[in-house]
Parts: structure tokens; sequence; C-alpha cells
């Protein structure tokens, strides 16, 4: 274990999609340092990762030889890596996450999980806009999925200052991961969630219960990311500038213009490898400016989703709360934001 005054040890349990953005997130910040990854897998993602010096682990004991048979230099299992760790990021597929949980708190390993987990299995669901100084000092804490962060974001940034009544939202879904559309996802038909409201409602209600939002789900056959368009009745008049002004308040939430040419989310994701983001990665919701309308005490607005990244800078936000090295929300942020190139304008 670390002292207060040195780099919090981090350790990644699963290196997939998320994972192995955590990963690289983690070894890009000047207070943290990534102790290892752990997985059970040996293929390509891992001889990256081994490529870039970060140590290997085997998550589960009866791996450790098969992965080393494959040529990783294994250091050990994941035993040995909580021994080094001060918290562990899970971001093995669900439900693993919440019966790894046990097994960290028998460790005295603080602990993250992803947002395919239940609220119940720490107890706090985290996004850093709206309640990181609950999540200080923590054992735990579940950093809430993509579609339902980018909620929570735009909604807190109303609420701030005075205007969020009650929301409403269509959410349209990816149908899946680009690097396994191979394998799954649907075409030439969309899909409807069987419940209103769907999931992502109730589940931002576990980060802010004050939130009156009621979501409708669609899966789309696409791959690239997700698409929301909310209808929001405000507390009172207003105009389309002062609720742009509300969203530019929050540096995780990017102002685009169809006027610029972003007229679609696959410019969008072209920008990003303009701008030389990793992976052509979205940290931010990317919201039209020029779209927002405002009529008769009533929002319009619409925004996209990348679920592959939305949730990287609240998991590293979460590791400065649970380890309490920065209880003010706007420190841990802003050296978020500067490591992953977070608040500037994007064009």
């Amino acid at each position: 274990m670390t002292t207060q005054s040195a780099r919090v040890r981090v350790a990644v349990n699963g290196y997939g999609v998320i994972g192995k953005r955590v990963a690289d997130a983690v070894a890009n910040q000047e207070d943290m340092e990534l102790v290892g990854i752990a997985d059970v897998d040996a293929g390509w993602r891992m001889r990256i990762a081994e490529q870039k010096g970060f140590r290997i682990f085997a998550s589960l004991d009866d791996r450790t030889e098969a992965m080393r048979d494959r040529g990783l230099q294994v250091a050990g299992n994941l035993d040995d890596l909580l021994r080094d760790a001060e918290v562990v990021v899970d971001c093995t597929p669900k439900p693993l996450g919440a019966q790894n949980a046990e097994y960290y708190r028998a460790h005295g390993v603080r602990f993250i999980v992803q947002g395919g987990e239940k609220h119940e299995v720490t107890g706090h669901s985290f996004v850093a806009d709206a309640n990181y100084a609950s999540a200080v000092g923590r054992e735990s804490t579940r950093v809430v999925s993509c579609n339902t962060t980018s909620i929570v974001r735009t909604l807190i940034a109303l609420k701030r200052v005075g205007l969020l009544k009650k929301a409403r939202g269509t959410l349209m879904r990816r149908a899946t991961d680009p690097w396994e559309s191979h394998e799954g996802g649907i075409m030439n038909t969309l899909v409807p969630e069987a419940k209103i409201p769907s999931h992502q409602a109730p589940d931002a209600q576990t980060v802010d219960a004050e939130l009156d939002v009621v979501t409708i789900a669609v899966k789309v056959p696409q791959t690239l990311a997700h698409m929301h368009s909310w209808s929001i009745q405000l507390t009172r008049n207003s105009t389309a500038e002062e609720v742009i002004d509300a969203f530019r308040q929050s540096s995780r939430i990017a102002m685009i213009r169809v006027d610029d040419g972003l007229t679609a989310l696959n410019t969008v994701k072209e920008l990003m490898a303009d701008l030389g983001r990793p992976r052509d990665d979205l940290y931010e919701v990317a919201l039209w400016e020029d779209m927002v309308a405002v009529s008769e005490g009533e929002a319009f607005y619409a925004y996209m989703v990348d679920n592959q990244a939305i949730v990287v800078p609240d998991t590293i936000d979460a590791i400065r709360a649970l380890t309490s090295r920065d209880q003010d929300p706007q420190a841990s942020m802003s050296k978020t934001d500067a490591a992953l190139g977070i608040g500037s304008k994007l064009v």
C-alpha cells in the first residue's frame, strides 16, 4: 500500500474495450501509477499491452500457464496484482464485476466497477460532474454506463443553473461494439427496449435521486456511437443562449455545430481522428449547439455519446475520490482533462 504522498497505485482487471482505455488513461496521469493489468486472454490485446510495458497478470489461476505458453510474460496472478495495488478498476464483462467485489473486499483494496453492474454492488454510483464529493474516501463506487453518464452530465448542467424541471429523452443505441460487429448486432431493423422508461433513467437517478427523467431506447443497425434526442421542461421561460451557456460550463460537454460540417456521427468520429485522439475517442458529450431550441418553457437538443470512451475520465476521477487524493472535484477533473486533452474547443 502507498502513502498519501505517493502516486496512487492502480490495477486494472479486464483489458477489453474499457479496460485498455482506462489503463492508458491511468498511465498518463502524473499522480497515478499503473501497477499492472489482469485478464484471461492471450491474444493480440495482451500483446499490445506487453509492448507498452504494462505488467501482465492472470485474472484466473488456471490461465497463468496457458498465457505463458502463448509467449506472454505473466508476472503472477490476481492475488499478486492486488497486493501491489491501492485501488483496482474492474473492467470485466458483467456480471463478473459483482462477483469480484467480495474478492476485492477480502484483499482490502478499494475498487471501481462499471455501469453494467447493479447499483447495489457498491451502494454508490458515480459521475464526476454530479456527485464526486460523496465518493471521497469510500471503499468502492460504480461508474455508470456511457448513456447514463451523458444523461447526468447534461441534466446536471441545467440543474446547476436552476433550469431543469423534468426531462424526457429518446436514445438511439448502437447495436454492438465495432470490434465484435462480425459476431452480433442487427441489420435492416430497429429493436426497441421493451420497457418505458428504459433502464437509463432509473440508473441516472442512482446518481441524483431528484432527477425527473424518463427515457425511451431503440437499438439501431450501426456501431459508431449512440445518439440522444431530449425534450426538457424548464423551470421558467428561457432562451436557447441561456441553455447553451449552461452546457458550456461543463468541460465534458463539447459544443459542436452542423454548420461546421459536423452533420452526423461519422463526421464527429473523423474529427476525433484528425485531432489525434487515441483510438478516435470522444470523451465528451458532443452536443449540437446550433440545434438547441427553446419554445414556451421547453428546451430541445441532441447529442452524440461514444460508449467506448465517455466513462474513462469519470473512472480516473473516481480513483482520486476513493483514495481521497483530491477532495475537490474540480481539482481532480482539471487534472484528468489536461491529461486526456479535454476542455479545449474542438473546432
